[in-house]
């Protein structure tokens, strides 16, 4: 139900009369209360963008190709209290910073640009509203969110001489008051961040368009996990975007992008040696890249932000591609975790116990898989680890967060790794076409992974 005029003044009223207490959380949940104080004002009635295209004015009217499709905002929010305006016209400003400050980190542990999001979410109001976007070749929701800044990252590898990259992801100074995030790597045009607020933005932007809805609740229904233990639907967000957009669509939208970037005036020089079937050669190439990277592989949440500790000693390489995966079940913890938070705390305390009382230099598994949609880097793809004894420099230990004797995993658990970790495995390099799988007690005297979880991998590709 959409808020009263006497409920929107009391809404403004709390949020002008809050106390100073520091600068706000670059996290999800403070960008939904900026959404839910400017969809309190009557300004956004007004406007079919809604509080996406006020924000939007905050950063200065968008990406060239943004602007181009939705035109210029038509002005600035006036609602917000002064930290508020700053961090979200911080957050939607372009440009090299953007990478790092245009960020907010999800309930989920995922991090998410803020731009594609709300471009995409800007779409999908005005379809809702009838008001279409500028003419433009291709589906104006994927040239807002990702399109551009995909064709870009390749046409500026090109005039460099270099090999297009995807990424990085990065990491945060504090996952429960996140001010900082920081890069892991050297920045593309399209890092992990953009990555993610660029699908998000796709998929609410469609599902807006079908079924309005005020933002601020969908968004909060999207981030957060469901009352009765249901997952965040942001944590299947490449599946649910693979089920919607294959290469070969995404490659449509791409070079519709580049043939509007040919002609925008602040990009047609990217394009200018280009002709159309080398152009044509970039945005399959792109659209390839990026589904194997963020479609088809699955995310892993990185040390960094689960809260590991350092490795202690020095940490033996291993020589991929491997010939070998092992799956195991952690036993302790006992229950599958279903959150970001409950499968940081269980890394952690696997970490603990690993180190502290089993003496060794790190977490046992190379990968563990959590119930929240996830994988957790342990000692990750270089690192000999510490799961299965004779054998831990021949192959990778994928630990399941649970006791799954009596009963398997969660089915979205299972097709996590079977389905999308071993296949990206072996497409990477990191893991033999020909590979061998097998259970944690066919290697020892254990019962690991469990009886119920041994049956289920038993019909799995590779084992033996």
């Amino acid at each position: 139900m959409l808020p009263t005029r006497v409920q929107r003044l009391v809404l403004l009223l709390s949020l002008c009369t809050q106390p100073v207490t520091g600068r706000l959380p670059r996290h999800m949940d403070t960008l939904v209360q900026i959404v839910e104080a400017l969809e309190a004002t009557n300004a956004t009635e007004a406007l079919a963008g809604g509080a996406p295209e006020l924000g939007r004015a905050l950063g200065g009217g968008g990406t060239p190709l943004q602007r181009a499709v939705l035109g210029a905002p038509a002005g600035a929010p006036a609602a917000l209290g002064a930290e508020q305006r700053a961090l979200l016209a911080e957050l939607l400003r372009p440009g090299p910073e953007a990478a790092e400050r245009g960020v907010v980190l999800a309930p989920d542990g995922s991090t998410v640009a803020v731009g594609p999001l709300l471009a995409g979410l800007e779409v999908g109001l005005k379809r809702a509203a009838g008001t279409p976007a500028a003419p433009a070749p291709g589906d104006p929701l994927y040239a807002v969110t990702l399109a551009e800044a995909l064709g870009t990252s390749y046409l500026l590898a090109r005039a460099n001489g270099t090999r297009a990259t995807l990424g990085p992801g990065g990491c945060w100074d504090d996952v429960e008051d996140p001010q900082v995030f920081t890069l892991v790597g050297p920045p593309s045009p399209v890092p992990d961040a953009l990555a993610n607020g660029a699908l998000d933005g796709v998929l609410l932007g469609a599902q807006l368009a079908e079924t309005p809805a005020p933002l601020a609740a969908l968004l909060r229904g999207y981030y957060h996990p469901g009352a009765a233990g249901e997952r965040a639907p942001s944590s299947f967000r490449r599946r649910r975007f693979g089920a919607r957009t294959g290469p070969e669509k995404l490659e449509e939208e791409v070079a519709a992008a580049l043939r509007l970037l040919r002609v925008l005036p602040a990009t047609r020089s990217l394009l200018e040696d280009v002709g159309d079937e080398e152009a044509a050669a970039v945005a399959r190439r792109a659209a390839r890249d990026f589904v194997d990277a963020y479609v088809e592989c699955p995310a892993v949440v990185p040390r960094c932000m689960w809260g590991a500790r350092p490795y202690r000693g020095t940490p033996s390489a291993l020589t991929p591609p491997l010939p070998f995966v092992y799956i195991h079940h952690t036993h302790e913890p006992g229950a599958p975790c279903r959150t970001f938070a409950a499968c940081a705390r269980a890394m952690r305390a696997m970490q603990r116990f690993h180190q502290d009382t089993r003496g060794w230099d790190d977490i046992g598994y190379s990968f563990v898989v959590g119930s929240d949609g996830y994988l957790y880097e342990g000692r990750g793809w270089h690192w000999v680890g510490a799961h299965t004894r004779g054998y831990n420099s021949r192959g990778y230990g994928v630990g399941y967060v649970g006791d799954y004797t009596a009963s398997p995993p969660d089915a979205d658990a299972l097709a996590l790794v079977r389905d999308a970790f071993l296949p990206c495995a072996v497409r990477t390099g990191r893991l033999r076409h020909n590979y061998t799988l097998r259970g944690h007690r066919q290697m020892g005297r254990t019962e690991c992974p469990g009886d119920s979880l041994f049956r289920e991998i038993e019909t799995w590709h590779g084992f033996q």
